[in-house]
C-alpha cells in the first residue's frame, strides 16, 4: 500500500509553493514558464556580454597605460584590447541577426511561444 502511496502522491504535494518566486511565476505551468524564461536568458546574455566587454576593455587598457613600454606587456594589452573588440562586434552582430530575422519572418524572437511545439 506504501509503494503505491509513493506513485499516487496526494494533491496536497501540487499545492507547494515556491517562496523564492514571485505571485506572477508562482502561477505559471512550465510550459509558460519556459515561454517568459527563454526570452529572460536571451536578455541576460547580452547583458553580461557587455559587462565582459567592458572589464576586459578597460584592464587592457590600464594594462597598456602601465606597461611603460615593455614590448611584451603592450603586446599583451594591445591583443586584450582586440579580443574585446572582436566579441562586442560579434554580440552586436547577433543582436542584428535576430532583429534580421524578426524582421523578415515577422516573428518576435524576444517573446517565443513553445506551447505550439508541445506534443
Amino acid at each position: 500500500m506504501k509503494i503505491l502511496q509513493l506513485f499516487n502522491p496526494p494533491d496536497t504535494y501540487a499545492q507547494i509553493k515556491n517562496p523564492a518566486l514571485g505571485n506572477d511565476l508562482q502561477k505559471l505551468n512550465g510550459v509558460s514558464f519556459f515561454d517568459r524564461l527563454i526570452p529572460s536568458l536571451i536578455s541576460i546574455g547580452f547583458i553580461v556580454g557587455i559587462i565582459v566587454f567592458v572589464y576586459i576593455f578597460i584592464s587592457g587598457a590600464i594594462s597598456w597605460m602601465t606597461s611603460g613600454g615593455d614590448k611584451g606587456q603592450t603586446e599583451t594589452a594591445r591583443n586584450k584590447l582586440m579580443q574585446a573588440l572582436v566579441g562586442i562586434v560579434i554580440l552586436f552582430s547577433l543582436f542584428a541577426i535576430i532583429k534580421l530575422i524578426e524582421t523578415f519572418f515577422d516573428l518576435d524572437l524576444m517573446s517565443i511561444n513553445i506551447t505550439s511545439l508541445k506534443l
